[in-house]
């Protein structure tokens, strides 16, 4: 459902509202590129064997390589599984570390009401949120120098993993996604 901010319609946060994104966890997450384009390649089918693999295009390099990086610019996160798709990726992110996280933002000529509102929808420093709008940004602006017309969802999915098992359920689907293609809820003729 869209609800307004400032006289313009918003699509509601589809994250948990009762969950802190800041908290240590293993989340499991997937970028579609809007409208389901394949910006990122095919999937090749061998003839020979069962096997499916990713051919990748020049943007999903972006979309790998910047994933790899994604420790470098926040310590507090390690990777795990993670699979770039002709239209979205997979990944597993964990993210540990200390809860006193600061934001320095300067609120003093913002009323109260703008305030709160800015506070319910801003991704929080430390938070998964802001880890990948800092990844989808760096794939954004690089892709676009090849397709211009390069877009991501505004939107992302994301499941608390909530046990080793869960885990390591998450882990075999993602490895196994390019097999999966052709019945994967992502999949685009």
């Amino acid at each position: 459902m869209n609800k307004k901010f400032q006289n313009k319609y918003r699509t509601e946060s589809i994250r948990l509202s009762n969950w802190d994104y800041r908290n240590n966890a293993d989340y499991f997450v997937t970028i579609c590129t809007k409208d389901k384009k394949c910006f990122f390649g095919e999937i090749n089918r061998n003839a020979k064997t069962i096997q499916k693999t990713m051919k990748l295009s020049r943007i999903s390099k972006f979309a790998h390589d910047f994933w790899m990086e994604i420790p470098d610019h926040f310590p507090f996160v390690k990777l795990d599984a993670f699979v770039v798709m002709p239209n979205h990726v997979h990944g597993i992110i964990t993210t540990n570390h200390n809860r006193n996280v600061a934001c320095n933002i300067s609120t003093n000529d913002i009323s109260s009401e703008i305030k709160e509102q800015m506070s319910k929808i801003s991704p929080k420093k430390g938070s998964l949120s802001s880890v990948i709008r800092s990844y989808k940004s760096a794939v954004t602006k690089h892709a676009r120098q090849i397709d211009t017309n390069f877009s991501g969802q505004s939107l992302y999915h994301d499941h608390i993993i909530p046990n080793p098992f869960a885990l390591q359920r998450i882990r075999k689907y993602i490895n196994n996604n390019p097999n999966n293609w052709d019945v994967d809820s992502q999949y685009q003729v």
